[in-house]
């Protein structure tokens, strides 16, 4: 019976210590927990701390990045309008320098227009031309080349033209109209003046002398010459200045004739200034020989051609600067 009695309370004082041990465990459990947990919590803490320094950090940071994102929204804004600004600007010089180029442009085909209206000089007139259109092609606006497409129909409208060399023709009317000057004249047969007869003559009487000098004046008031001989009349030197200076008027009027494109007028003057030459100036002279040559080459050269003109070229340019003027209403 004792035995009965012990069993039941060695099996509690068991479970009693098993129980005992199991709260021990389960006591070191939860004060390892309490203290992991105690550890846990306190890195939460500093991270929390950490993380909310972090944070304030961050802000900071956002609120300089704002500030820095408006600066730079202001300095992009001021760049923008600035941009618009230069391009304004870029717009009004590229188009004032098209203007400056139009009025160039302008100024060569009038000189070019001036050269074939008043001088016939297709040679000038082309190379104004080819100016023009050599200005253009460095500048290579398509704007502009409807107007370099009317300039070169003209350049070769002007390059099929018949040439005639006008200021090769002026240049030696002006050498013919200074040798004029200088040419020599027919020349004079020597006339013994009557100082020298009466020095040769010997002494005579003063009746004697009397009609020697009555019949010396008497021959000079009439003289009889045969004009029908081949030989042309002596000059008296004060006619020279006369032949010379009629001979210089026909070669400028020959000179202002073939600028106003009168060839008729300008073959007159040729012919007058030789046949002058041929009767007053010494024909045998190399150099008077020479220069009726050269009479005779200009009058058998043509000075009359039909000049074409250059007012596709000149309505191109026209057009194109009132075209900014009409955009401008």
């Amino acid at each position: 019976m004792g035995r009965a009695l012990n069993l039941p309370l060695l099996l509690s004082a068991i479970a009693i210590a098993i129980a005992l041990i199991a709260w021990l465990f389960s006591y070191r459990q939860a004060e390892n927990l309490n203290q992991d947990l105690a550890k846990r919590l306190s890195t939460f803490d500093s991270r929390s701390m950490e993380s909310r320094t972090l944070a304030g950090q961050a802000q900071e940071t956002s609120r300089e990045l704002l500030v820095k994102i408006g600066v730079l929204e202001q300095k992009l804004a001021e760049s923008q309008s600035q941009q618009i600004a230069l391009e304004s600007l870029y717009q009004e010089l590229a188009r004032g320098r098209d203007e400056a180029v139009v009025a160039e442009i302008e100024q060569l085909l009038v000189s070019a227009n001036n050269e074939l209206q008043l001088s016939a000089n297709v040679k000038a007139a082309l190379i104004a031309l080819q100016a023009a259109d050599a200005r253009l092609a460095r500048l290579d606006r398509p704007q502009l080349f409807p107007l370099r497409k009317a300039i070169g129909k003209d350049i070769e409208r002007l390059r099929a033209a018949p040439f005639v060399d006008v200021p090769g023709i002026t240049l030696k009317l002006d050498g013919l109209i200074d040798l004029a000057n200088t040419l020599p004249l027919v020349p004079g047969k020597p006339v013994l003046e009557k100082k020298i007869v009466e020095k040769n003559a010997p002494a005579k009487s003063w009746w004697q002398r009397f009609a020697t000098e009555a019949w010396y004046d008497f021959t000079k008031l009439v003289q009889v010459q045969d004009m029908g001989k081949a030989e042309m009349p002596l000059l008296a030197p004060e006619q020279a200045y006369f032949a010379r200076e009629n001979v210089r008027l026909r070669l400028l009027s020959a000179r202002l004739s073939l600028l106003a494109h009168d060839d008729k007028a300008f073959k007159t003057d040729l012919q007058t200034a030789q046949d002058w030459i041929h009767r007053y100036y010494d024909d045998k002279d190399r150099a008077v020989k020479l220069a009726l040559q050269t009479l005779q080459q200009l009058s058998a050269s043509q000075t009359r051609v039909d000049v074409p003109d250059i007012a596709g070229s000149l309505h191109a340019v026209r057009t194109l600067k009132l075209a900014p003027e009409r955009g401008s209403r």
